[in-house]
């Protein structure tokens, strides 16, 4: 009984009982194609954020935040300046704030001013600072002509858009 010598091809090594799938572990869990990325409610960061996709912001953030889109939650504290191409904003921003298209919903208190092409306020929400369409971007002129030109009364500069304005009830 104890004079028996242990054979491993006698007795196999037990089975686990967990038999992950077959394609657990061949794929990362985070991609860099991943079409969003989320601050939770319970993070806050200090420092600045930029991301190439959406972000949805629930948490805290002390620092600036750049990225493609913007999603903030109404519990949601931003402390910084947003550039945005779209922001969607519910919570509280103390800081500038430039986008493209910005909706701004009845639950946002935004202490700083707003930068946009085309600007949605829904009743109940709380701006404190000052509105101003977004400068387009324009090649320096190479003629002193072109830059002492005043624009033709009635006709907007050439490339700048008229700045959209809605109010949501």
């Amino acid at each position: 009984m104890f004079s028996k010598k242990h054979d491993p091809a006698n007795n196999p090594a037990p089975r686990p009982v967990f038999s992950p799938p077959a394609n657990m572990g061949t794929k990362p869990m985070a991609s860099s194609n991943s079409t969003f990325s989320v601050i939770g409610s319970d993070v806050t960061i200090t420092g600045n954020v930029a991301a190439s996709t959406e972000l949805h912001v629930d948490g805290n953030v002390e620092g600036d935040i750049t990225c493609a889109s913007l999603v903030q939650g109404e519990g949601s504290v931003v402390k910084g300046v947003i550039q945005a191409e779209s922001a969607r904003l519910s919570g509280q921003v103390t800081g500038s704030i430039s986008a493209r298209e910005l909706v701004i919903l009845k639950s946002a208190r935004i202490d700083g001013d707003v930068h946009y092409d085309a600007l949605t306020i829904e009743q109940g929400a709380t701006v404190e600072g000052r509105f101003a369409p977004r400068t387009a971007k324009s090649a320096p002129a190479t003629n002193s002509d072109h830059r002492n030109a005043e624009p033709q009364s009635g006709s907007p500069k050439s490339g700048d858009e008229e700045p959209k304005l809605t109010l949501a009830g």
